[in-house]
C-alpha cells in the first residue's frame, strides 16, 4: 500500500483522482452537472454504488443552484446534517441551514401526538414563507410528512434531497418522492445518511463557487 505525503487540499484532490480512475476502470465515466454530486457522495462514503443508485429529477442540479442563488434555506432532519453543510458558502447567497430536531416545543408536540420529532420538524419548517430545500439523511418519516402535505395540496417543497438510511420505511419513503414532480435528488435503497445529505449540498455549493471564479 502506498503512503502519500500530502497536505489537506492535496489529499482531497488525490481522493477524487483515485475514485475517478476507479470509476473509469468499472466502465463509468461521469459527465454533466450530476458528476460532482455523485463523486462527492462516493468520496464521503467510499461506496461506488452511489454511481448507480442516485436518482435526479429533470434538471435537478440546476434547479438546486437556482434556489440557492435566490436565498433558499436548507432544512435538515439531524444536527449532524446541520453541522456538515458549509454555512459560509450558503450564506454568500443569503441562505441559512435550519434544524428543529433539538427544539423543546418540537419534542413536546411529538410526544403529545405520538409521532416523530422529524415529522413535527417538517411541519414547523413548512410554515416558512421562504423556498426551502429539505436535506433528509436520517428520518423516512420526514419524507413521508412532506409527501403527505404535497398529496393533500397544502405544501409543495421547492426541493427534496432524500437520502435517509435504515430499514423501516426507508425505501418506500424514497420511492414516494421519486414518484412526484417535486424536484429531487434521492438515493434508492437503504443506503444514505446525514453525511450524504450534507455531501450533496456541499457538492452543489462547491461547484457554484468553482463556476464563479
Amino acid at each position: 500500500m502506498q503512503i502519500y505525503d500530502l497536505g489537506p487540499a492535496e489529499i482531497e484532490a488525490k481522493s477524487f483522482e483515485i475514485l475517478t480512475a476507479e470509476l473509469e476502470e468499472k466502465g463509468r465515466v461521469l459527465t454533466g452537472d450530476t458528476a460532482p454530486v455523485i463523486k462527492r457522495c462516493i468520496h464521503t462514503t467510499a461506496d461506488f454504488e452511489y454511481a448507480d443508485t442516485l436518482v435526479f429529477s429533470e434538471n435537478a442540479v440546476e434547479r438546486l443552484k437556482e434556489l440557492i442563488r435566490a436565498g433558499a434555506d436548507i432544512v435538515t432532519d439531524t444536527n449532524m446534517g446541520l453541522s456538515g453543510i458549509n454555512k459560509k458558502e450558503l450564506g454568500k447567497y443569503g441562505g441559512e441551514v435550519i434544524c428543529y430536531m433539538a427544539d423543546e416545543e418540537v419534542a413536546r408536540i411529538a410526544k403529545e401526538r405520538g409521532i416523530t420529532r422529524a415529522s413535527v420538524s417538517m411541519e414547523r419548517a413548512m410554515l416558512s414563507s421562504k423556498p426551502l430545500i429539505f436535506a433528509i439523511g436520517n428520518a423516512p418519516t420526514a419524507l413521508i410528512t412532506l409527501y403527505k402535505s404535497y398529496k393533500e395540496g397544502s405544501y409543495k417543497p421547492a426541493f427534496v434531497i432524500g437520502v435517509p438510511v435504515g430499514f423501516v420505511n426507508v425505501e418506500a419513503a424514497k420511492e414516494m418522492i421519486i414518484g412526484t414532480d417535486i424536484p429531487h435528488i434521492v438515493n434508492r435503497g437503504r443506503k444514505g445518511g446525514s453525511n450524504v445529505a450534507a455531501a450533496i449540498c456541499n457538492a452543489v455549493l462547491y461547484d457554484m463557487r468553482r463556476e464563479e471564479v
